[in-house]
């Protein structure tokens, strides 16, 4: 462990009494939270409610966190927990809210007027790429498949999402189908709230096809209830080698959405540290390979700064994309 971590960890132990937290240091040098309130700004069984509940479960029994609670607060796609959080703030120091690439395309598209600077931002964890989906009964069975039926008509190709019109999982599709030489502005999106109601429509049959992230879709696929046709990551994934990328059936595009941690305006340095910490020891548990593995995650950690320039970054990259797509 370095100077740095061996100091930050020695510096939280002795804060722990005044914010808050569980006095006791666990093995490995781990800092025990009491608790942690996750706020979830979707429905159930969308990415966001999937990762924090997988974080709490990791947390928890990990032994870093005393225990987790958990909060659905659905509304303004996305925009009602931000500002929920930002409004309450003296009050919710004790609640992380998960948040991912929306947040950013939201902002972007004025869906709410907050964006992630308005908040006190704790760290990126985990990388989730996309995917394209069918029912296991479908006639599309790839890539080429859909594409061909897309360039044929393309109010047969209706895609569904867990998100809104213009946002994540419209604009994957938009860039799949751009790169696969076909007009995105053609694009058939339905919208539902959260990943749930979303794969819900793909089952009942209201949409053809549907987008979203890879982890929402691997336990219907591995039980025989769905297809996924396709993920936006740039190679096959070693936890699951049998599902195809987009670039390998022959169309350049490549994706992948962070979900990270956000925290109310204002909130103590200390408690920003502690949250930090106990997230980056996470990474160290079986607990959490476990949770990760289950869902095809993608390791990352950026806090801090780091997080701060990262989001920047996206801002810029995904604003001149939506621009260029017809969506700003």
């Amino acid at each position: 462990m370095s100077s740095f971590n061996v100091t930050r960890r020695l510096a939280l132990t002795a804060l722990a009494a005044t914010i808050g937290f569980a006095a006791p240091t666990l093995a490995g040098g781990h800092q025990k939270l009491e608790s942690i309130h996750f706020l979830i700004p979707g429905g159930a069984g969308g990415g966001w409610d999937g990762t924090a509940r997988g974080t709490g479960e990791a947390l928890t029994k990990s032994g870093l966190v005393g225990k987790a609670s958990f909060e659905n607060m659905s509304g303004g796609g996305g925009g009602k927990a931000i500002g929920y959080l930002i409004e309450n703030a003296e009050s919710q120091h004790g609640t992380l809210m998960v948040n991912s690439t929306p947040i950013v395309i939201r902002s972007l598209t004025g869906v709410f007027p907050q964006n992630f600077r308005d908040l006190t931002l704790i760290a990126g964890t985990i990388g989730d790429y996309a995917a394209l989906v069918v029912g296991k009964d479908s006639d599309i069975s790839s890539l080429d498949d859909f594409m061909a039926a897309y360039k044929k008509d393309p109010s047969s190709m209706a895609v569904g999402g867990g998100s809104a019109p213009g946002s994540m999982d419209h604009l994957v599709p938009a860039m799949i189908v751009e790169a696969g030489g076909a007009d995105p502005l053609d694009l058939k999106y339905v919208a539902y709230d959260a990943g749930g109601k979303a794969m819900a429509g793909l089952l009942a049959g209201e949409t053809a096809v549907l987008s979203t992230g890879f982890s929402e879709a691997v336990e219907l696929a591995a039980a025989g209830e769905v297809k996924i046709i396709a993920v936006t990551a740039p190679e096959r994934l070693a936890d699951f080698p049998d599902v195809p990328t987009v670039v390998e059936q022959g169309v350049d595009a490549t994706f992948v959405n962070w979900r990270g941690f956000f925290a109310a305006p204002g909130l103590p340095a200390e408690k920003v540290d502690a949250y930090q910490a106990a997230l980056e020891d996470m990474y160290e548990t079986a607990e959490w390979e476990d949770v990760r593995k289950r869902n095809g995650w993608v390791n990352i950690y950026n806090e801090g700064h780091d997080f701060r320039t990262f989001l920047e970054g996206q801002e810029k990259v995904i604003g001149d994309l939506m621009k260029k797509l017809g969506f700003l």
